[in-house]
């Protein structure tokens, strides 16, 4: 009973932060890199920057999903920070932990290097390309599209479907060619899992329209990774999963190293927000067992919509 009231709390805390964020973003204007921004000392910020992290850090894990998806909409829409700072500290936030997870999931041989590779090579050229869209564009615009864009993410999560083993009668001529296919091992089982791609083409081209969002928006792709991978090409979802955690630290390094040079990464900002999302990882692990996961895809599904709503009107100067 103790565990569940530690949970109650935990999702309260949650939203008390979000509610008086919200109020106190209204009152300090929307100077970013000020260190005395809204009248407040030079570490306020990275304080609460780490305690909102920290929280967002467990529902990610609760919620199946990654840290920068939540990070990029909640913290241009409640903090007192330029968009483009946000985008640049969200790529970040989604890199570290595919770094972290990366080598272990190509141990365990369930991240796929042949079939990493060749998306990798187009999502990540196109996330340069849309990370030099974004910051281009005026910042009201790619505002919107956040907000338009993680509306279709809560309506995503909300339709999707997952298969764990898709049913693949004959590889494709170009999977064939690129050598895309693989075996391992299913733990739950012990069942050994032979697997193989098709619609290779219609898969990259879609990733070409991931890449760019990704470097756009500063947002971790995996949560569009996955049904690519999983639904059209046919990929098992273990396979998917470990392989698109492992796609993020190419395709997210590509589009920081565009916001590095531009200046929009402020390790003010970087390093707490780092630190409470990996803290809130390790402690949303240990609830991840006692909790039920529906209710918490349901209360990440309604912060993002209400995140998404917020960067549409805040673009939109409502």
């Amino acid at each position: 009973m103790k565990i569940y009231s530690k949970v109650s709390l935990i999702l309260l805390t949650g939203l008390l932060c979000t509610l008086s964020l919200y109020g106190i973003s209204e009152a300090a204007g929307t100077q970013a890199t000020s260190s005395t921004a809204g009248g407040h000392v030079w570490w306020f910020w990275p304080l609460v920057l780490l305690l909102v992290t920290f929280v967002m850090g467990i529902f990610a894990v609760l919620g199946g999903v990654g840290g920068g998806v939540l990070f990029v909409p909640i913290i241009s829409g409640f903090f007192p920070f330029h968009l483009d700072f946000v985008r640049g500290c969200g790529l970040l936030v989604a890199l570290s932990g595919a770094l972290a997870a990366g080598p272990g999931l190509l141990k365990m041989n369930l991240a796929s290097l042949r079939l990493a590779i060749p998306v990798a090579l187009i999502a990540s050229t196109c996330a340069i390309a849309g990370a030099m869209i974004g910051l281009a564009l005026p910042t009201n615009i790619v505002q919107i599209a956040l907000g338009a864009t993680i509306i279709g993410i809560c309506i995503l999560m909300l339709t999707a479907k997952k298969s764990e083993l898709p049913d693949v009668p004959k590889a494709d001529k170009l999977s064939s060619i690129l050598r895309i296919y693989g075996v391992y091992q299913e733990g739950s089982t012990g069942q050994i899992i032979d697997w193989k791609i098709h619609r290779t083409p219609l898969g990259l081209c879609l990733f070409v329209i991931i890449g760019i969002m990704a470097g756009m928006f500063g947002l971790g792709a995996g949560w569009a990774n996955v049904p690519v991978l999983n639904l059209v090409m046919g990929a098992p979802l273990k396979i998917s999963v470990a392989t698109s955690k492992f796609l993020l630290s190419i395709t997210d390094t590509s589009a920081a190293w565009i916001y590095l040079n531009k200046g929009c990464v402020i390790p003010m900002m970087v390093v707490p927000s780092l630190v409470g999302i990996m803290l809130g990882s390790f402690v949303g692990v240990r609830i991840l067992a006692v909790v039920k996961p529906t209710l918490v895809r349901w209360i990440v599904i309604a912060i993002l919509a209400f995140a998404g709503v917020k960067a549409l009107l805040k673009g939109l100067g409502i």
